[in-house]
């Protein structure tokens, strides 16, 4: 495993070492105490979360507010998205600002999303399954989110916005600026 450090503080890019012969492939993708060491954060995952979408279909930008905050690690284990975050924390250097990449079943990253951030991912392939695991448990009361579309976040969908598919719910979130985010850590 190596863990590389995105732009936005405490997100990071999760790179794990695959071994590859004639009859597929095989890779730790997680171990708890190698992520502390290379980290230096102490995460206890409780929740596993697992999607099958369409493509054109954005999930996002979602997130869950107050001692329900999450930390994510995500992945995408059939087909590719690309896969956006914002530091949503009021006291973080990086507050407001965002990182997209495109997480695939080929190059096997992962997205370490911490405590304090929405996220959100668009599917670019025909199809994609999307697996994440959570270090705290959903609470529907606590669930946030902001339109994936905001000027004044300028998030790289890598990803023509006008083909997207939208939940109901996703389609008439509020923007960044009237979203309700109330972090304090």
């Amino acid at each position: 495993m190596k863990v590389e450090q995105t732009p936005l503080k405490d997100c990071h890019i999760i790179n794990d070492t695959v071994f590859e012969d004639a009859r597929g492939y095989f890779f730790e993708s997680f171990n708890q105490q190698t992520f502390h060491k290379l980290t230096g954060l102490a995460v206890s995952f409780v929740q596993d979360n697992q999607s099958k979408s369409s493509r054109g279909v954005l999930r996002g930008m979602h997130y869950q507010l107050g001692q329900y905050s999450q930390a994510k690690l995500v992945r995408v284990i059939e087909g590719s998205v690309v896969d956006a975050v914002v530091d949503l924390r009021k006291d973080s250097p990086t507050f407001g600002k965002s990182f997209s990449i495109e997480l695939t079943s080929e190059n096997h990253k992962q997205l370490f999303v911490p405590r304090g951030f929405a996220h959100g991912f668009v599917v670019t392939s025909p199809t994609a399954i999307f697996f994440y695991k959570c270090d705290n448990f959903y609470n529907k009361e606590s669930e946030g989110g902001f339109i994936y579309n905001d000027t004044a976040l300028n998030i790289d969908w890598m990803f023509d916005v006008n083909d997207v598919l939208l939940s109901d719910k996703d389609s008439i979130l509020p923007t960044f600026n009237e979203a309700s985010i109330n972090f304090n850590f």
